[in-house]
């Protein structure tokens, strides 16, 4: 799998953790299920399948009965996250989040109540949970009305996912999706996030399905301009500006919720960066999470107006960031979304899709070239 680090290239000025991955905060695991499947004509129901899962778990620990901090933000909403008025009223995320294509985001749902229900609390069952899904357009290569993203892939996506590297390009929810013109998915990247209240890390992974070829520009090369679709096609009835990117930003740098939105927002600079402009057809949108804090979940107990005396405190501290040295954590933000966008696009491999549509890879030699000649 090539990176774009990998080429002797940089993003911004901040080094990035170990692994260069959303898994550099710690705690944060991954998992993926890919579904690839068939070829030729489309026949819906049958295929072909270029789909799949993406799961991100923000913490090892209970993570439907212990939140974490949490903010939202929409660059442009022509799409669905699944959980985001609840995260928007209370500030707590209190899911994993499942990454998936557009069609699939019913049976990912059910997929996450189910393992919830799995070891389900009193204090769950009373409750209930909100899980947390989001969604990119893979119809243009795969068969997306044929339900092919069933229940049980999320089950086996959290029990694959792991805090190590993390796989990139034609995986999980990122299997069938097309960035500015080539073959798009997963992509992450971290940060190292120097503060003067000490040293954390911010990671972000995003699946990139969005984008327009002519507007592709890297460090200010044009070139989406200079590897136009005459020389690699950009995939037949992909409308200009179509599709979407959904962010994920997790860090240890302890964040309130409001802090959190901020940091979400700022994702959009990234996409603007590199040619992005949140169009009217693109479902772009951030969710950001901070692990410093466990927070009270919004049912603790059942039975009774009071708490049992073991029960929490009606009142706790949490650690937050003072807002004056934010800005360091917005930097990291912008430059882990913009590389964890470039690294989605340099791990894909060019995909052959249903009715033989073809997303052909970004061509990292014809990259360089322009990018040395600037």
């Amino acid at each position: 799998m090539t990176r774009f680090r990998d080429t002797g290239l940089v993003v911004g000025e901040r080094p990035p953790g170990s692994l260069n991955a959303i898994t550099d905060v710690p705690g944060v695991a991954v998992g993926h299920v890919t579904l690839i499947e068939g070829d030729g004509p489309l026949v819906v129901g049958r295929g072909p399948v270029r789909t799949g899962v993406t799961v991100v778990l923000p913490h090892p620990g209970d993570v439907w009965n212990e939140p974490l901090a949490a903010g939202f933000h929409v660059l442009n909403g022509c799409g669905e996250v699944t959980g985001m008025h609840w995260v928007r009223e209370s500030g707590m995320l209190a899911s994993p989040v499942a990454l998936t294509g557009t069609l699939g985001v019913g049976a990912v749902h059910e997929g996450l109540v189910r393992w919830a229900a799995e070891d389900a609390s009193p204090e769950l069952i009373a409750g209930g949970v909100l899980p947390v899904v989001a969604e990119t357009w893979d119809g243009h290569l795969s068969d997306g009305f044929g339900t092919h993203v069933r229940p049980v892939h999320v089950a086996q996506a959290i029990a694959a996912a792991t805090t190590g590297p993390v796989p990139e390009g034609n995986v999980g929810g990122g299997t069938g999706m097309i960035c500015h013109g080539f073959k798009g998915g997963i992509g992450t990247s971290s940060r190292r996030v120097a503060l003067p209240c000490g040293d954390y890390r911010l990671g972000v992974l995003v699946q990139a399905n969005h984008g327009v070829r002519e507007r592709f520009v890297v460090d200010g090369v044009p070139i989406g301009r200079r590897i136009p679709d005459a020389e690699v096609p950009v995939p037949p009835d992909v409308v200009p500006g179509s599709g979407s990117i959904i962010s994920l930003v997790a860090t240890d740098v302890p964040l309130l919720p409001h802090q959190c939105r901020r940091v979400a927002q700022r994702v959009g600079l990234a996409i603007g960066r590199l040619g992005g402009l949140g169009e009217d057809g693109s479902g772009d949108m951030a969710l950001a999470f901070s692990t410093a804090n466990r927070l009270w979940p919004p049912v603790r107990w059942v039975g009774g107006e009071d708490p049992p005396p073991e029960g929490p405190a009606l009142a706790t501290g949490v650690e937050a960031l003072v807002g004056e040295h934010i800005d360091e954590v917005f930097a990291a933000t912008v430059e882990a979304t913009e590389e964890a966008i470039l690294n989605a696009l340099f791990a894909a491999e060019t995909m052959v899709g249903r009715d033989g549509v073809v997303a052909y890879a970004l061509p990292q030699d014809r990259f360089l070239e322009e990018i040395a000649r600037r």
